[in-house]
């Protein structure tokens, strides 16, 4: 039987597997450290969270005339959301390891907008709060703890790829090359994994 506690439970457990595993946001994260340091990389953070949040409050104000528009703009969300990957995985890869260097991956904006052109970030904020919250818990206050929710802990998941990056960070530097190249494969990897 399919309670709203297990509903619920169910989707935070699946939520903090899917956030936690590496994908674009997280590997710019973990670039970002590498290659601009953590205070660079956490205002990547803040704009990626905040862009997260609102995509879940954009998802419980309007869920049932986004279930019907998504999937008609979901070849373009795919194409724009690959093309800024591909585009991200360049900015990493053309990184010269011998000088520093002003890192425009690693803004505010660019965390913002990775969410909204993430074609998986969006498709799984504007599905969650539908699915697993407005079906047992309608009023205001329980839908608002619910994107907050969620929304921490998609932050919590990118604060981890900081500590990671930073507790690591003298190892990265020491192999910058192979990490920048290998970063770029992995965005490379994730615009190719939105197509499947």
């Amino acid at each position: 039987m399919n309670s709203p506690q297990n509903s619920v439970l169910l989707f935070c457990i699946k939520h903090f597997i899917v956030t936690f595993t590496p994908g674009p946001t997280n590997i710019v994260i973990l670039s970002t450290v590498h290659n601009s340091g953590t205070k660079k990389a956490m205002e990547y953070t803040y704009g990626a969270t905040i862009a997260f949040g609102f995509l879940l409050a954009i998802s419980a104000m309007l869920n049932t005339i986004l279930a019907t528009v998504i999937p008609k703009i979901l070849i373009v969300m795919q194409i724009l959301g690959s093309f800024y990957m591909l585009y991200l995985a360049y900015q990493v890869y053309k990184m010269d390891s011998s000088k520093p260097t002003i890192n425009q991956t690693g803004t505010f904006i660019s965390g913002f907008l990775t969410q909204f052109l993430n074609p998986k970030v969006v498709l799984f904020t504007m599905t969650v709060i539908p699915t697993y919250i407005m079906p047992y818990y309608i009023s205001m206050s329980a839908v608002t703890i619910g994107v907050i929710t969620i929304t921490v802990i998609g932050f919590l998941a990118f604060i981890t790829w900081v500590l990671f990056g930073a507790i690591f960070k003298e190892f990265l530097q020491k192999h910058k090359k192979i990490v920048n190249v290998l970063m770029a494969l992995f965005l490379v990897y994730a615009a190719i994994m939105v197509w499947v």
